[in-house]
């Protein structure tokens, strides 16, 4: 392994709703795909930091740092303290209403970072190493007018405005700047991007500055829908913008991260990417963004997910990209070495090919979860529904690959067939309900006939749980969604023996729990699930169990880092963060959670919240 790498929890996010920079506590924008979130990277030191690319401003000898979002925003500020100075730099893609758009030239993407000294003098340091398509192109700077710097690689072009002055290297292939600036002085260094449009040239001076204002304006108008008034709200208020980092305005999908191939183990095999859509997601995306306050982007979602599906339907596939395109083949780039070493280095995802079976229940709650809190379906949906209705009736008996996506063949998977309950469940009260027409009897029996075959089949007496796999001792923590999912009582005796059943098996720490401990056809482990660990406390708390629900969601809050994200997974051990991030399913799990415990304190949260969820 070469070079050195940041942990991962030492990243902040930056985007504009179609794509996202990583930026490094030491001011590295390490990672940013355009022109959107799984196009090709043009800076990728978060997985190579030789080859990949950076684009880094920091004060020279910079001994603390600092880092918050500016407000209710998604407009990162870094404070850099050193012997001689205090530097403040401000990071953002700037966004703004349409009407703010349409009184001027704006270019399809652009970075601006503006450093001031604040304090004392400062040196600011800027690199900048562009590496088109993943590293794989040659990617040469020249001077261009205006005195900026250009890059271009077939359509596309990088246009550098430093005010930090700037030499390129012999061979083209970086830029390396110096500037002192006494107290009170900044800098601006702005970066666009085309792709086969026209050139816009980054703002500079106070335009820039304006623009940052701006941005903040903008987030936090959008913020101000928030409402969540409950214990808790900086967390919930900061997981609700990560999502909405996450989300593709043009089609209102998100994605579950918007990095490929950071590890579940540093140094492992375990490297997936994941910038793209999971209709599992669907469901618990929209609920956790609806009951909050943001209709329009839980309504945005869902009309994405209704398009995805029309596309491949009766099939449902497990993931899209954020257009509903359907074909999303794996690669590897062997010529990156993967972060801190964690090769392979995986573009495209394979798990787009498998057959799990809990997507069509997904998707069809979601629909139902939408129409309980006031929306509408057209009669159009309503009959894509019925279709993934017979679609199930069909095809419950399968063995499937199940919602861990393992790569060790198909099984019996009981939340496969708990979501496929779930599906016929809610087309059920759909239809009692008036919003669609469909074969209720035919649904009924079907059923009827998998809640049946769950409880006999699904649940061991001589271990006294429910199993992850019919007819096996196989736990996981995809039991943990049966109570949430009102399939089981939360406070009867067999869920009850359950949650203690799974927590003790898959303990990984007092708060945190793995997802699974039974081989999956990869070499290597992983580390403890953000996700389940959030769903363990919707368990505790509709059990009753408040107390403990509460001690053990503030303890899991803590495994955010210093600007309120959440990665994939954590290390036990450590507290490390690991996995692809900042990752929409655990803050998604964070918001339901607190959600849960809200309501089962008596202040439930969302008009529908109440009705549609079982409490103790």
């Amino acid at each position: 392994m070469s070079g050195s790498y940041s942990p991962i929890a030492d990243y902040a996010v930056i985007g504009d709703c179609r794509s996202a920079a990583l930026v490094s506590r030491d001011g590295s924008i390490d990672w940013w795909c355009l022109p959107r979130f799984d196009s090709p990277s043009v800076f990728a030191a978060l997985i190579d930091s030789e080859r990949g690319g950076r684009f880094r401003l920091s004060l020279r000898g910079a001994t603390s740092t600092t880092r918050r979002y500016i407000g209710a925003s998604n407009v990162l500020e870094t404070t850099f303290s050193g012997p001689g100075g205090v530097l403040r730099l401000v990071d953002v893609m700037p966004v703004a209403d349409e009407r703010v758009k349409s009184s001027a030239l704006w270019p399809e993407r652009e970075v601006l970072r503006i450093a001031e000294c604040v304090g004392g003098e400062a040196v600011v340091d800027l690199v900048y190493e562009p590496r088109f398509d993943y590293a794989r192109a040659n990617t040469t700077l020249r001077r261009g007018p205006h005195g900026t710097i250009q890059a271009e690689h077939g359509p596309d072009v990088l246009t550098l405005r430093s005010g930090v002055p700037l030499a390129i290297a012999p061979d083209g292939s970086r830029a390396v700047g110096t500037r002192r600036l006494s107290a009170g002085a900044r800098a601006v260094v702005g970066l666009t991007f085309a792709d086969g449009m026209p050139t816009v040239l980054p703002a500079d001076g106070e335009a820039a500055c304006r623009l940052v204002d701006t941005s903040v304006r903008w987030w936090e108008s959008w913020a101000s829908k928030f409402a969540y008034d409950w214990e808790y709200r900086d967390a919930i208020l900061r997981s609700a913008l990560a999502l909405k980092l996450l989300t593709y305005a043009p089609s209102g999908a998100m994605v579950a991260a918007p990095t490929t191939s950071l590890p579940e183990t540093p140094g492992g095999i375990r490297n997936w990417d994941y910038r793209y859509c999971w209709l599992r997601d669907a469901s618990l995306t929209l609920c956790a963004l609806v009951d909050i306050g943001f209709h329009e982007e839980g309504e945005a979602f869902l009309s994405w997910v209704l398009h995805a599906t029309r596309l491949t339907q009766p099939r449902l596939q497990v993931l899209y990209n954020v257009y509903g395109e359907e074909r999303l083949p794996e690669h590897t780039l062997d010529h990156l070495e993967g972060y801190a070493g964690s090769r392979p280095v995986r573009i495209g995802n394979n798990a787009a090919g498998q057959l799990q079976l809990d997507v069509y229940g997904e998707v069809v709650d979601a629909a139902y979860q939408y129409v309980q809190r006031g929306g509408q379906i057209d009669r159009i949906t309503g009959k894509v529904l019925a279709g993934l209705g017979r679609t199930v009736c069909a095809s419950w008996q399968e063995p499937d690959d199940g919602i861990w996506e393992p790569r060790s063949g198909r099984r019996q998977n009981t939340h496969s067939k708990v979501m496929c309950w779930v599906a016929l469940d809610r087309l059920i009260k759909l239809e009692q309900q008036g919003h669609l027409h469909g074969p209720a009897d035919g649904f009924e029996r079907a059923r009827a006939a998998i809640h049946d075959a769950i409880e006999t089949r699904a649940w061991n007496a001589r271990l006294g749980t429910y199993t992850a796999v019919f007819d096996s001792d196989v736990l996981d923590a995809s039991l943990l969604r049966l109570p949430l999912e009102h399939f089981a009582d939360p406070r009867g005796q067999r869920m009850r023996a359950t949650l203690a059943a799974v927590r003790e098996h898959l303990r990984a720490s007092q708060d945190l729990l793995y997802r699974y401990r039974t081989p999956d056809g990869l070499p290597g482990t992983e580390g403890a699930f953000a996700i389940c660990s959030f769903w363990a406390v919707e368990a505790l708390a509709l059990e009753g169990r408040l107390d403990e629900a509460r001690a053990t969601f503030e303890q899991l809050l803590k495994y955010a880092n210093d600007v309120g994200l959440m990665a994939e997974q954590i290390d036990p051990r450590t507290g490390l963060a690991l996995g692809n991030f900042p990752q929409a399913f655990s803050h998604v799990g964070l918001i339901n959670a607190a959600l849960t415990l809200a309501e089962c304190s008596g202040q439930p949260q969302g008009p529908a919240r109440a009705a549609t969820r079982k409490r103790p």
